[in-house]
């Protein structure tokens, strides 16, 4: 094995003086020199996610090369299995908030690495400001050193406790920046500004897709996140867990659709935030009372104290994505519902009754 090749191994990539490319070293197909095909290349973080590995699906799809990218602190390899093999997939085992090197051309960038629900990033608060904010700036000056189109994944936790219901783009928000979801909501909120910038100093071409709550499969079911906990509780025979009296609403947007949104917002040439969600709104209690009529449970609800900070209203309004991108959500809540359930339904009974997603300690100090 040569110098080159060595120390390319320990860089999780392998290239020659012809410029071929290989295949990242790691669980998929590695060690095989493939020339670079004509395809579009994209780079997806957070693609081992709920919603990176949806992506990677639906741009497999469309035609492109993917690039996954992912330090599996809160991904999972399972949610892409079935892309290993891919000819159009690889796979890079890497955290974003160090560097990132892609060899190669990329044409398109999608930011989505960061842990999402609040019991990852309350457990992990600083690589939660990490990736939002170091791991932003590394994707943008890869956006800028390789001429590539880059879409960043913000949300509507941008808007806090909102004091204005429907949320537009134009409202600012309502954020206690050192609460306990301050980690979350302010680097979302600081990725937006970088980006931002990037854009208007550096002239990269940018994108920021604010969303809203989403289901669907892959979804963590002990993510802490209403929709799988409600699930869960109800497939485990126990009783369904309200936080204050109920009356705080969600708005839930079916994945599909949430791509769908994605894909459009990154092909068209608006530069600003724009809200992706369902508008389709509804109270917590009446949403439990949903979960027990699907599943067919008889567990009774209970409830327990609001945690702090916690929204009390959640509803995109999604005008400009209507006009913009000519996007509306089409799956309704019942149908998205029953497809959930149905993967839900699939696991295995030590994924069931698993309370615990990860042990954190190996990044706690990080």
């Amino acid at each position: 094995m040569s110098n080159l090749f060595r120390m390319a191994v320990l860089r999780n990539e392998v290239t020659n003086k012809k410029g071929w490319n290989a295949r990242p070293l790691n669980i998929c197909n590695f060690g095989f020199l493939i020339p670079m095909n004509s395809k579009k290349r994209v780079l997806i973080t957070g693609a081992a996610g709920f919603l990176g590995s949806h992506l990677c699906d639906r741009f497999i799809s469309e035609g492109f090369h993917v690039m996954g990218m992912d330090n599996l602190i809160t991904g999972d390899k399972k949610n892409l299995e079935h892309l290993f093999g891919n000819e159009n997939f690889e796979f890079f085992h890497h955290d974003v908030s160090s560097f990132v090197h892609v060899p190669g051309d990329v044409h398109y960038i999608l930011h989505f690495a960061s842990p999402a629900s609040p019991i990852d990033y309350l457990k992990i608060p600083i690589q939660t400001l990490k990736v939002s904010s170091l791991g932003t700036h590394n994707l943008l000056g890869l956006a800028k050193a390789k001429g590539a189109r880059i879409l960043v994944a913000s949300t509507s936790e941008v808007y806090g406790d909102p004091l204005v219901h429907p949320q537009t783009e134009d409202y600012w928000g309502n954020v206690n920046p050192i609460g306990p979801r301050g980690v979350y909501d302010e680097a979302k909120r600081f990725m937006e500004a970088i980006t931002m910038a990037y854009h208007t100093y550096h002239k990269v071409e940018t994108r920021i897709v604010r969303i809203f709550n989403t289901y669907g499969p892959r979804m963590r079911l002990n993510d802490g996140r209403v929709l799988p906990a409600f699930i869960g509780q109800a497939l485990r025979g126990e009783d369904l867990t309200v936080f204050g009296d109920g009356a705080q609403t969600r708005s839930f947007c079916y994945v599909d659709d949430l791509i769908e949104g994605i894909y459009r917002l990154l092909m068209s040439d608006y530069v600003y935030p724009v809200n992706i969600g369902n508008p389709s709104e509804i109270s917590i209690l009446d949403f439990a009372s949903e979960i027990l009529k699907l599943t067919g449970a008889n567990q009774k609800i209970i409830f327990k104290p609001l945690p702090k900070d916690d929204p009390k209203q959640r509803q995109p309004d999604i005008s400009l994505a209507r006009k913009i991108l000519k996007w509306e959500p089409k799956v309704s809540r019942a149908e998205g519902l029953k497809i959930t359930y149905g993967y839900f339904k699939t696991l295995s009974r030590d994924e069931l009754y698993k309370r615990e997603h990860k042990d954190f300690e190996a990044f706690s100090k990080k």
